[in-house]
């Protein structure tokens, strides 16, 4: 009960609190920039060179307000957002008439989730456990021969590191595809051959992932490796006896993951961020594509539909490691 009150019900307050502040933001901001979205949309209608009556241009004027959510006044218009929110409907996307906002992200998140996951995931565990590893034993020469290496990959800017492995191989060595998320005609269905097709496309944005953020998470724990190497219970455990391997694994790695998987907590909030950059070099498919299309056509339904979206899987990621912080720290569990 004690761990419910202390632990469990504050952060499920403060879980719903980042989506209501967030949500309300997102509310905010878009009205306080002189774009009429509607407007927006008449001028390039009517640049276009299609002529249209006065009467005619009125109501379109009313059936995109009525679309965009912005008929009433305000604060009706901040109930609407939150009843689209709660029943899942957007409305339809203005760039790709009249497919659902929900659709679109419905086809596109799954691209989206399914690499950066497993990307940040992968680099947070591989760099952790050679950071850890080459930390304790941080005299040898592969240890310094590992620590080299991180730092030159590390300061990389993202996309010059995935330009050169696009360049070198989707075309110097034609490895790999250069773009796309599958081969063109592929129908998605669960054979081995569409995997290994998605794997084949998927390898160089993922490897240009896990590369530089291994980097940045194997310079983490080193750091807080040598710090940990100098307790008294580590030098304890050395004077008792016990063997090298068994003190890292069992007690400096272990003791060292806490502030990563806070660490990870909050990479999590960078996985759409990201996703975008990777998405336009690699031309994959995905939310971040499918927000800059929606940017560059000024489709106000889905970019407002994207952006929803992802504060609410950045607060629920956060706070799913949040909850699971316990199993790592004892100490938690036992207040």
């Amino acid at each position: 009960m004690s761990f419910i009150k202390r632990y469990l019900l504050p952060r499920l307050l403060q879980y719903f609190l980042v989506i209501f502040v967030g949500i309300t933001v997102v509310f905010i901001v878009p009205r306080l920039t002189p774009v009429d979205p509607v407007q927006e949309m008449i001028n390039t209608i009517t640049q276009r060179g299609a002529y249209m009556d006065p009467e005619a241009i009125e109501q379109l004027r009313q059936s995109m307000k009525e679309m965009y959510g912005l008929e009433g006044t305000v604060f009706s218009q901040y109930i609407s957002l939150w009843r689209r929110l709660i029943i899942g409907d957007f409305g339809p996307s203005l760039s790709q008439f009249p497919t659902p906002v929900v659709k679109l992200i419905g086809i596109s998140l799954p691209w989206t989730l399914g690499l950066m996951l497993v990307t940040t995931l992968l680099s947070w565990i591989i760099g952790n456990i050679l950071g850890g590893i080459a930390g304790y034993f941080s005299s040898s020469r592969w240890s310094a021969a590992i620590e080299r290496f991180m730092m030159v990959l590390r300061p990389i800017p993202y996309y010059i590191f995935a330009l050169i492995l696009l360049l070198v191989f989707g075309y110097v060595i034609p490895i790999f595809p250069i773009a796309g998320g599958t081969s063109i005609g592929l129908k998605i269905q669960f054979s081995w051959k569409v995997i290994a097709d998605l794997l084949r496309h998927a390898i160089l944005p993922a490897l240009s992932m896990i590369l530089l953020g291994m980097a940045g998470w194997f310079q983490t724990m080193r750091l807080v490796m040598s710090n940990i190497v100098r307790e008294d219970y580590v030098m304890y455990a050395r004077a008792g006896g016990l063997r090298d391997t068994k003190i890292a694994f069992n007690y400096v790695i272990k003791n060292a993951m806490l502030p990563q998987v806070t660490g990870l907590a909050l990479s999590l909030g960078q996985i759409f961020g990201g996703a975008m950059v990777t998405e336009m070099v690699f031309s994959y498919p995905g939310i971040g594509g499918l927000l800059y299309t929606a940017i560059n056509a000024g489709d106000y339904n889905l970019i407002m539909g994207i952006t929803m979206f992802s504060i609410l899987g950045i607060a629920t990621g956060a706070l799913l490691v949040d909850l699971l912080y316990p199993l790592f720290d004892p100490r938690i569990r036992y207040r």
